[in-house]
């Protein structure tokens, strides 16, 4: 039971910024926030480097990282519903965003957040089931009845947004 050290760390990083960035993204769709929540992610897993076991360390950072985006989506839904304008997101953004179809994007933002989670931690984290159920206290099997159910329901929601083709 060791903790990180720092060649691990700056290892980690290399290796997790960009999946971090895609999950977060398709939690709170925006590129300057997200880049924010995987800083700040880091950031505070650093804070706690000396209690972090390297066991643990990846299934944290997307913990930490989920419940982050999940706060800033809270309270950027919070001022919409209080009045206060949100800035528009920027036209220009890069290939490197993953940019969705509206369809897309407003078919994950309806799943419930407990299958949206482990459908970005397996689909685009490339998380294995032990690893995300480690990072969502879930048990395993539940990590991939969830995905089932998640995938299910995003095919139902782009069917009926007529997203989905039919030919087979």
């Amino acid at each position: 039971m060791t903790s990180v050290d720092k060649a691990q760390w700056i290892d980690v990083y290399r290796r997790l910024e960009k999946p971090l960035y895609n999950v977060v993204y398709r939690v709170i769709w925006d590129s300057a926030e997200s880049q924010d929540v995987v800083q700040e992610t880091f950031l505070r897993c650093w804070r706690r480097k000396d209690d972090i076991r390297a066991e643990g360390f990846k299934a944290l950072l997307f913990r930490t990282a989920l419940n982050l985006a999940s706060n800033r989506r809270r309270r950027a839904r919070l001022w919409r519903v209080v009045g206060v304008e949100v800035l528009d997101e920027v036209a220009d953004e890069s290939a490197a965003d993953h940019a969705l179809s509206k369809s897309m994007r407003e078919a994950l933002d309806g799943l419930p957040t407990a299958l949206r989670d482990v459908l970005l931690l397996t689909e685009l984290a490339g998380m294995t089931y032990p690893e995300i159920a480690v990072a969502l206290g879930i048990a395993e099997g539940t990590v991939g009845s969830r995905r089932t159910r998640a995938l299910a329901q995003l095919r139902e929601r782009l069917d009926v947004q007529g997203v989905v083709s039919h030919e087979y």
